[in-house]
């Protein structure tokens, strides 16, 4: 053990891209990643278990590449992470992560005796793999493949199949665990289904690109350190001013609840000292 001086952390965006195949995840993960380093693509690594699908955008930079072969286990991603931090990258795009779920559903339907029980056995190595991940201390960029359907759309009096993407191939609840999570549909149209930064959700659908990951870049890197954050939660004068920092720190909620609680209260009271008309006897506010 041993204490240490505070440092001023810059935020590293743990992110994900879900989509059916041809979407252009790999793609958006690259020009995601370009805006992230300003440009410098040897600063990015892919880890790739799609079959090559890495090397398909060399033009773009000089990216690293490292390849994964089966079987998919969460070990190997992790010790693939190692090398890449160990190297100095700075994004790390996992393409993709649906192929370790799939070796974990594979694993838990070999083993024998109860089903229910046995995925006790397959949890801690899941977590094991997503902890490292949210640890990691570079950007990662992890896609995950959705299961492909097909819908019938009316067009000029005829119905057309048009191909469409469904539910990740991934454990329920994991996108819970990102900061940013966009869906990529076969037209390379993106939009955030769940959203920490405030930069993106509910925004219509866009293309991603370089200036995407810009954006990104610059949410980490803006006051991001806890320490700051509770200094402007201390200097807050109303709760207006509270509620605005409430939902930009809503990555950091559970860290923050005991200040932002605080800082409500002395809100209050000082209202209560300058204003004491607009308060009942009981503490809550009357509307004349």
């Amino acid at each position: 053990m041993q204490l240490r001086q505070s440092e001023r952390r810059k935020a590293k965006i743990k992110m994900a891209l879900q989509g059916s195949a041809g979407s252009g995840k790999t793609f958006s993960s690259l020009l995601l990643a370009q805006g992230l380093t300003n440009g410098d693509l040897s600063k990015v690594a892919i880890i790739d278990s799609e079959n090559g699908s890495a090397d398909l955008y060399a033009h773009l930079g000089n990216y690293n590449v490292l390849t994964l072969t089966p079987p998919f286990t969460p070990d190997n991603y992790i010790k693939a992470i190692d090398v890449c931090e160990k190297a100095g990258i700075e994004v790390i795009i996992i393409d993709s992560i649906s192929h370790c779920w799939d070796y974990l559903l594979d694993y838990h339907s070999s083993l024998a005796g109860n089903s229910f029980t046995n995925w006790a056995k397959i949890k801690p190595l899941e977590k094991a793999f997503m902890d490292k991940i949210l640890q990691c201390d570079a950007h990662v960029i992890a896609t995950m493949r959705t299961k492909q359907d097909y819908v019938l759309n009316q067009k000029d009096g005829k119905f057309i199949p048009e191909k469409v993407g469904l539910k990740a191939v991934q454990r329920d609840g994991l996108d819970y665990e990102f900061t940013v999570v966009f869906d990529v549909d076969i037209k390379h149209f993106a939009v955030s289904s769940k959203d920490r930064t405030g930069l993106f959700m509910g925004k219509p659908e866009f293309m991603i690109n370089s200036s995407t990951g810009k954006k990104i870049l610059e949410w980490c890197n803006s006051g991001t350190n806890l320490q700051d954050a509770r200094e402007k939660i201390k200097n807050t004068k109303n709760l207006e001013e509270l509620k605005a920092l409430y939902n930009q720190y809503s990555n950091w909620r559970e860290l923050l609840e005991y200040d932002f609680k605080i800082q409500k209260d002395t809100i209050n009271a000082k209202e209560l000292l300058l204003n004491p008309k607009t308060f009942s006897k009981n503490g809550s506010t009357t509307h004349h």
